[in-house]
């Protein structure tokens, strides 16, 4: 399960992932991070057997945490299926069917946006 970790500039400058993996024991993966001294967000791979654990333990350290049930929207009334955001994906989340329509592999996405800026109909959203 993908988390977004809220940075805040109270919190910037703690180690608190590295303090939420010693709690924890959990192992995570930093999908995308963009933070600053005043704050940002960072997209963390969590096993789904560790998420609770690992969300109560950033909350007892004051972060704010958001689940991504679904990275990615696609509305597909509105897709023309034209693979625009295909070559942009940086982790091969969007794909062809043998049939040329557009399909997703969630698991794979880190909300870096960039298929929704390519899509020419604006059939791609982020989700929160």
């Amino acid at each position: 399960m993908k988390i977004t970790l809220h940075a805040t500039p109270d919190i910037t400058p703690r180690p608190l992932i590295a303090e939420v993996i010693l709690e924890t024991g959990a192992l995570l993966n930093i999908d995308r991070a963009d933070v600053k001294p005043k704050g940002g967000e960072v997209v963390i791979d969590v096993p789904q057997d560790e998420c609770e654990r690992v969300v109560a333990a950033f909350k007892k350290r004051g972060a704010t945490i958001t689940c991504l049930k679904q990275p990615i929207i696609k509305d597909d009334d509105e897709c023309i299926n034209c693979g625009a955001c295909i070559s942009v994906c940086p982790t091969g989340v969007i794909s062809f069917r043998d049939d040329w329509s557009v399909q997703m592999d969630l698991d794979k996405c880190v909300q870096c946006g960039a298929c929704v800026t390519m899509c020419p109909h604006g059939a791609l959203t982020v989700g929160k």
